[in-house]
């Protein structure tokens, strides 16, 4: 028997077999999926580009030369390629995911079940924890009363815990908002659970109402046995509830900026939003050079003994020329101090920017010049 007959008797089989197993996870999900989608690009390769490659290359230097387990992805919109750095790994979002209560929400405003004008009463039994910015205004009102849209701006901008989570309530909850996603193909985003439960069972503790006011979730946590700190905290990084690959979330980015996953006023409001974002000025963000647009959503975890868990930015940059790039850095978990990981997230952005003005080059290098006969 000759060698290439005998390698194409094994090889013919595996290959089969590999078609098999994605053909079957996708009649599962039902759906599309980014992960089972690159396991099909895994089968059959595509040549990389040599500005592709070089991208390739400077996104896995910079994630494997971080002191923590990071994932790092980056998708070319235009050229509908996702470069990556531990990006099938399901990574803890923290307070990105208020980017799927967003769109949730907007889903059901684009089919009729909510109007952005509808009004809505805060009051304290409605407060969460850690950052909630609304909580100062029922302390000093007794309540707040505000409209859906105004609510949604807060959880995206400021990222308000506590607007959040009344939004998530009135779109119908976690399960709403998981059920969007996964109608949507991107049924490997996890969205979890409200502010109020994931924060506390990440502390060890079991949410009372009592905890969001003053520093009384903070003294309660510091009551919470090591051991058992340690072992919630621990149970949350192997599988957190909230997990997501960051090769989905650019996925869902690159979707949204299409206009593929909500109405185009919709998608323009949400894209509007997230451009204001208030958090994280020194992350993505501070990695633009002049003249780019920077649309995102920070995500920031819990510390225990010295270290973070969940420490994220994810968005859109776009070039001055309106070339956009969809990004996702998240760190599950570091020691590293504060400044190391927003310089490292700025240099993702600033690697994409030399990307982008390679491909400017290549592109003008391709253009024929004036009074040139183009062949």
């Amino acid at each position: 028997m000759s060698v290439p007959l005998r390698f194409l008797l094994i090889a013919i089989p595996v290959m089969l077999l590999a078609v098999l197993v994605v053909w079957l996870a996708q009649a599962q999900t039902g759906a599309e999926d980014p992960v089972v989608e690159q396991v099909q690009a895994e089968i059959k390769p595509i040549a990389l580009s040599p500005d592709q490659q070089e991208l390739d290359r400077e996104i896995s230097r910079i994630g494997g030369t971080f002191a923590g387990h990071v994932g790092i992805a980056v998708h070319d919109i235009e050229a509908l390629r996702t470069l990556h750095f531990n990006g099938l790994e399901r990574f803890p979002q923290q307070s990105v995911s208020k980017l799927w209560v967003a769109m949730t929400a907007l889903d059901e405003v684009d089919a009729g079940r909510l109007d952005l004008a509808e009004m809505v009463e805060i009051r304290s039994r409605d407060l969460t924890v850690f950052y909630q910015p609304i909580r100062k205004i029922v302390r000093r009102k007794g309540s707040f009363s505000s409209d859906y849209a105004d609510l949604i701006a807060r959880a995206i901008v400021e990222s308000d815990n506590t607007a959040n989570d009344r939004v998530l309530r009135r779109v119908g909850g976690p399960e709403a908002v998981q059920d969007f996603l996964d109608g949507h193909g991107l049924s490997s985003i996890r969205f979890g659970t409200d502010e109020r439960t994931k924060q506390s069972a990440i502390a060890g503790l079991e949410w009372r109402q009592s905890y969001s006011q003053g520093p009384a979730f903070f003294d309660a946590r510091d009551q919470v046995p090591d051991a058992r700190r340690r072992e919630a905290f621990e149970t949350y990084l192997a599988d957190p509830p909230d997990g997501a690959p960051p090769v989905a979330i650019v996925e869902a980015l690159a979707r949204l900026y299409r206009g593929d996953l909500l109405s185009e006023e919709s998608t323009r409001l949400l894209l509007d939003t997230l451009e204001q974002t208030k958090s994280g000025p020194r992350r993505l963000k501070a990695g633009a050079p002049e003249g780019w647009t920077v649309r995102h959503k920070t995500g920031t975890g819990q510390f225990f003994d010295g270290e973070q868990s969940g420490y994220n930015d994810v968005g859109i940059v776009t070039s001055p020329q309106g070339r956009g790039y969809a990004v996702a850095v998240m760190i599950a978990r570091t020691r590293e101090p504060t400044l190391t990981r927003m310089e490292m997230m700025q240099s993702i952005v600033q690697a994409i920017a030399k990307y982008d003005g390679m491909r400017a080059s290549d592109a003008n290098a391709t253009e024929p010049s004036r009074g040139a006969v183009a062949p």
